[in-house]
């Protein structure tokens, strides 16, 4: 069963579309703790401000259980803010905690180089290791972007793409049965869907 996480911020209806059309037909959305019971792969997608994010994701009794699972193995994909969520803490608008399954934080992109924020649209990411994730995606690797902070990972390891937007910046990460995605997969065509199908087919 695929756990989608609904905290009522993130971009389920996107989602679940891009789910729908790859044919999954067993979907469970997660509003409490209970509801991760049985999952075997875990899809949490996000958009908005982190600290009102994780804020949600406490008021729900979802912190700890979602950590549990992880940890237990199951395979997770955060989208954009979700896997902003792995990192030990974001900078916007004040320290805010995430998940600590991954070191490193997250902040926006410098001031000073004048770039247009939000960074939106299309932009191809580089790949820097193999990855389940990543199967069949050859040179077509363009995905939708819409973000103001960005991922700084602590570890070089874990970053599994990079995107160039006036600095380098973390485009998706990996570890173990760990994921995450800064781009949309479901708005990104061909290359999300298919980023997608790979995270459905991965070993729970």
């Amino acid at each position: 069963m695929l756990a989608v996480i609904d905290y009522g911020a993130g971009n389920l209806r996107s989602v679940l579309h891009a789910l729908n059309y790859l044919g999954v037909d067993s979907i469970r959305l997660v509003h409490e703790p209970h509801d991760l019971k049985n999952a075997t792969r875990i899809i949490l997608p996000g958009v908005g401000a982190f600290g009102a994010g994780m804020q949600k994701l406490h008021e729900q009794g979802l912190v700890q259980p979602i950590k549990e699972a992880v940890l237990a193995g199951k395979p997770y994909l955060g989208i954009c803010l979700g896997m902003q969520f792995l990192f030990e803490y974001s900078d916007e608008m004040g320290q805010h905690e995430g998940f600590g399954l991954l070191r490193g934080h997250v902040t926006r992109f410098p001031h000073d180089l004048d770039l247009k924020v939000p960074h939106m649209g299309w932009n191809q990411f580089e790949l820097h290791k193999s990855s389940p994730l990543m199967k069949d995606i050859g040179s077509d690797n363009w995905a939708y972007f819409v973000h103001s902070y960005y991922c700084a990972p602590a570890n070089t390891s874990d970053v599994l793409a990079t995107v160039d937007y006036g600095i380098p910046f973390t485009a998706a990460v990996q570890r173990d049965n760990i994921y995450g995605v800064q781009f949309h997969p479901e708005k990104s065509q061909r290359t999300g869907l298919q980023i997608l199908t790979n995270f459905l087919e991965l070993s729970a």
